[in-house]
């Protein structure tokens, strides 16, 4: 992104007097451990080299200003008052006001402001550009109208706790913990319990990290929250046999099957996949502490199975290129995200890259009639300020 082009838009919006700070938050990428966060379990997340960019400036009113230059669903600007309580009814303009909400409920004294948001981050490509367009903010606000020093972990509670009051979607911390937390060329093994976290070095020579956007847009709503709903049941089943399960990262797999019975079907497929994932978390740990990709790679399948199987989250646009990966001799891949579209993550050998984009891209089209999207991705830092 160029900065100097982005004070500029900021100027045309606002002022060519204006001299506006610029912030960053990156989107996130999640190796495995796809609705285990919730659950208390396990999450391999890390940042990416592609997010959200803020330009903000405190304006001297009571008003905030907004203006998203890359949105096209909905109107593009967007103001309200500090003291106003009536939620935006344009769904991007929520999570900003929820940020500045939760900034001001932290004994920050904000006041009205100017800010541009843009972004190279497709919105509902299971990239989390939710996840950095609050965070970007939460830092922002933290950093203009109080003491910078709020702290990271603190201010991804603050980040979840947008999503749950404001959208409605009672989702875990890893996006947000992720995009503040990032680590260039790490991944981010996480404790979604206790918060304990460890950064663990992957390196990627003579592969290729890339993302298949399948241009699926998903919103999360209710089939997330259903989710979650069927976890919870698990969990009430297991308690009634085996007290001190508090959470279903507690439970093994010869547990849920003993209390398969009383639940149905929807509910034990759901709660067993978790268990599995939290296992496959800690086992990408194992596979890059010991230098094996092709372990890693088969870890992606597994998961991509359990989603499609188990879970229930994939669409067909995923589960066809993750055919065709294998069938391509792609080291791995699998959907990535809240589920229902988005983004297939591939880890991809270096002399197998050219052919296969060229394969997946021609056969996805024959088949469903739009591009497929292709964005090489890197590991890279958290949340900052550029400017």
């Amino acid at each position: 992104m160029d900065i100097q082009f982005l004070k500029e838009s900021f100027q045309e919006q606002f002022g060519k007097d204006s001299n506006p700070r610029v912030f960053f938050s990156p989107g996130r990428i999640n190796i495995i451990g796809e609705h285990t966060d919730y659950n208390l379990g396990f999450v391999c997340p890390a940042a990416i080299d592609k997010g959200i960019y803020v330009a903000i400036q405190p304006n001297g009113t009571d008003t905030v200003n907004l203006f998203a230059k890359d949105q096209k669903d909905e109107p593009n600007t967007y103001s309200f008052k500090i003291s106003s309580a009536e939620l935006p009814s344009l769904r991007w303009a929520k999570y900003i006001f929820g940020a500045t909400k939760e900034t001001a409920g932290n004994n920050v004294n904000v006041q009205g402001y100017n800010a541009l948001v843009t972004g190279d981050l497709p919105d509902g490509a299971g990239l989390s550009s939710s996840a950095a367009l609050v965070c970007a903010f939460l830092f922002a606000l933290d950093t203009l109208f109080g003491n910078a020093d709020t702290d990271r972990f603190k201010l991804a509670r603050m980040g979840q706790a947008v999503e749950h009051k404001y959208l409605g979607l009672k989702c875990g911390i890893m996006d947000q913990f992720a995009s503040l937390h990032g680590k260039k060329d790490n991944l981010i093994l996480l404790d979604c319990r206790s918060l304990d976290y460890e950064y663990i070095p992957i390196n990627t020579q003579g592969y290729r990290l890339v993302m298949l956007n399948t241009c699926v847009k998903h919103a999360l709503g209710t089939e997330y929250n259903d989710r979650r709903q069927s976890c919870e049941n698990g969990v009430a089943a297991l308690e009634k046999a085996y007290p001190g399960i508090g959470s279903l990262r507690d439970a093994t797999i010869a547990q849920i099957d003993s209390v398969k019975d009383s639940l149905s079907e929807t509910d034990y497929r759901r709660s067993r996949y978790i268990i599995q994932e939290d296992d496959r978390v800690l086992q990408v740990r194992s596979a890059l502490r010991d230098g094996n990709m092709q372990k890693l790679g088969d870890i992606l399948y597994a998961g991509h199975d359990g989603e499609s199987n188990w879970f229930e989250i994939s669409c067909s646009e995923s589960d066809y290129i993750v055919r065709i990966a294998k069938e391509c001799g792609v080291t791995g891949a699998r959907q990535m995200g809240g589920g229902f579209g988005g983004c297939v993550i591939n880890l991809v050998k270096e002399q197998l890259y050219d052919s296969y984009i060229e394969t997946v891209q021609k056969r996805f089209l024959d088949k469903f009639g739009h591009n497929l999207l292709v964005y090489p991705i890197s590991i890279g830092q958290g949340t900052n300020q550029l400017l």
